[in-house]
């Protein structure tokens, strides 16, 4: 389905990064890995045919203009961006920090607004695509101890529906997944003080929310679907896709991902 497509994954080499750009290639897609960690990002590419490794901080505009445009320049074109790249920190709103704040919003907020920035035109000459911004459940509704991560996800949204309004004529489509909670590396490393902090057990809630974990192919298995990867240029528009449970979705839109109809064209 995405035979001869160009897509660009940025923090690609580990988590849903990583899984989707996997699922592109075995597509056909010619995928090129971006991440903070280029020695990361070379080792994950090293693992598909035909796909390469990139540094790129998308705090800074000038390594997301360089990104993007050496994506074009290598391969000729652009068809596919997935603003992937985050971060994430715990703890009650009244102790978080400013500066803790300001540096997540830098990468999960601010990155994807220049990849958007950055890569619709180049797509749009390319003839048309599709923008793939990586938001969360926790955009929908709020989660104790993880505003700043809440609020730069619904941020995301968004900009997600106001980018598909100005793109849709020129080609591109943009969509936004919103991912319950998912076995990444970055959950195991929050999920202690999760618990703590709530008083709960995590695996034990998720069974209740959203019959446990999601797993990372799921999430790449929605964004490699032809309604998001791949779409035709007149049906451009915004969606937001979220997820409810913890069923393997592999390439469908149906259950358990709810098409939540934020926007539409």
């Amino acid at each position: 389905m995405l035979e001869g497509k160009v897509a660009l994954v940025t923090g690609g080499a580990q988590g849903l990064g990583r899984a989707v750009a996997v699922r592109y290639a075995a597509e056909g897609a010619t995928v090129v890995v971006s991440d903070l960690d280029a020695a990361a990002a070379e080792d994950t590419a090293r693992e598909m045919e035909g796909a390469e490794g990139v540094a790129c901080d998308v705090r800074r505009e000038a390594d997301v203009v360089e990104l993007v445009a050496g994506a074009v320049e290598r391969h000729g074109r652009l068809d596919v961006m997935v603003a992937n790249a985050g971060v994430s920190t715990v703890g009650p709103v009244a102790e978080t920090s400013l500066e803790d704040w300001r540096e997540l919003m830098s990468v999960n907020l601010d990155g994807v607004f220049l990849c958007v920035k950055h890569a619709g035109p180049a797509i749009a000459a390319s003839g048309g695509g599709a923008i793939v911004t990586m938001a969360s459940i926790t955009a929908m509704a709020g989660v104790p101890l993880l505003a700043p991560y809440a609020a730069s996800k619904a941020a995301v949204v968004s900009l997600t529906k106001t980018a598909a309004l100005e793109l849709r004529d020129q080609g591109v489509r943009v969509n936004a997944l919103c991912p319950g909670f998912i076995g990444t590396d970055m959950v195991a490393r929050h999920r202690a003080e999760l618990e703590q902090g709530l008083g709960i057990d995590l695996e034990e809630a998720l069974e209740h929310a959203q019959g446990g974990f999601g797993s990372e192919a799921d999430v790449a298995g929605v964004a490699a679907c032809r309604e998001i990867s791949v779409p035709d240029p007149p049906m451009a528009s915004s969606r937001s896709w979220r997820r409810s449970s913890s069923a393997t979705v592999t390439g469908s839109t149906g259950s358990p991902w709810a098409d939540s109809d934020v926007m539409a064209s």
